[in-house]
């Protein structure tokens, strides 16, 4: 017996035994994703977790995601196996940060992506993900200024998308800043028949809109890019439900290559490119399997957000649930 199948065996004992549920995001290792209970996004993953009747949550994800599940499930133990797997883009805003904000510009309406610490998400009025975004800001009264953090590719997105004016704080993701329109119009030249898909957090984002909403290529936009090479922007989530019923056979991915597993997975019979090989979160991998393990074992490294901040950062993700469900 190899080792991680003597991992994944020794998991799935105390799982049952400690009534726990394990939920990896699309972007961990695949052998983490393939003993999870639920894969997906951020946000569906807590929200499943709500739904089950597990005692204990293992979080396969970083810091702010296993936040957001203790404030959607404030009666469950959370635990994350590596305490140290935080987000660069999340860093890039803190509270502090944010009351400043909102102190020069009175009256604003603050939109967060999920992306946020929990102490973020509590000063803000709505989160946001990257799949309701547009839907979000088109929600909120047109004479009202918009405040959207942190990510600065997806509110460039939304404004673009909407129309509005919004003012944006300029964080980024430092994997998905990395995959640039060169990269993509490469991908694109070697493999002609594919169809690309973008995560909304690249920084191609603005350079692609005008081709993203005219379905051509990424190498024009007068529309005379290949017949199949046309873009789209969605969500992880959005990816895995719209290759499952497209037609296409070939797909360029850019986002974080993580998301290459649960694609191919559940499409064999596809194929799948990486939009930049190198497109790595180094936070996503420190999660493995004997860690998982141990988190599951001695029951460490518990996150826990305190009840007033879990309460006011719940209103902002209740103000999203109520404008998209």
């Amino acid at each position: 017996m190899n080792d991680n199948k003597r991992f994944e065996e020794e998991i799935k004992r105390l799982k049952n035994q400690k009534n726990a549920v394990i939920l990896a995001h699309n972007y961990q290792l695949p052998e983490v994703q393939d003993i999870a209970d639920f894969t997906g996004d951020s946000l569906a993953l807590s929200q499943e977790a709500a739904k089950t009747q597990a005692d204990m949550i293992v979080f396969c994800g970083v810091h702010f995601m296993a936040e957001t599940a203790s404030i959607i499930s404030p009666d469950k133990k959370v635990l994350i196996p590596d305490q140290k797997a935080g987000c660069s883009l999340a860093d890039t805003i803190n509270a502090e940060q944010l009351k400043a904000w909102k102190e020069e510009n009175p009256g604003s309406v603050v939109v967060s992506y999920v992306n946020t610490t929990a102490e973020v998400k509590a000063l803000s009025d709505y989160c946001c993900t990257s799949a309701n975004a547009v839907q979000i800001v088109n929600s909120i009264p047109e004479d009202k200024e918009i405040l959207f953090l942190p990510d600065m590719f997806l509110g460039a997105y939304a404004a673009k998308v909407t129309g509005r004016k919004i003012d944006i704080w300029p964080g980024e993701c430092h994997v998905h800043a990395g995959i640039r329109k060169q990269d993509l119009v490469e991908m694109q030249d070697s493999h002609p028949e594919a169809e690309m898909i973008i995560h909304p957090e690249c920084g191609c984002t603005t350079n692609l809109m005008y081709q993203a909403e005219n379905g051509t290529s990424c190498k024009n936009g007068n529309g005379n890019g290949h017949e199949n090479g046309h873009v789209k922007f969605l969500s992880t989530g959005g990816m895995i439900k719209h290759v499952k019923e497209s037609r296409s056979k070939e797909f360029i991915i850019a986002t974080e290559t993580g998301m290459l597993h649960p694609l191919r997975k559940e499409n064999p019979d596809k194929v799948f490119h990486p939009a930049r090989e190198n497109a790595v979160c180094k936070y996503m991998k420190m999660i493995t399997l004997p860690k998982v393990l141990r988190s599951l074992e001695e029951e460490i490294f518990e996150v826990k957000v305190p009840l007033n901040t879990a309460v006011k950062a719940k209103k902002s993700i209740d103000r999203m649930l109520e404008v998209t469900s």
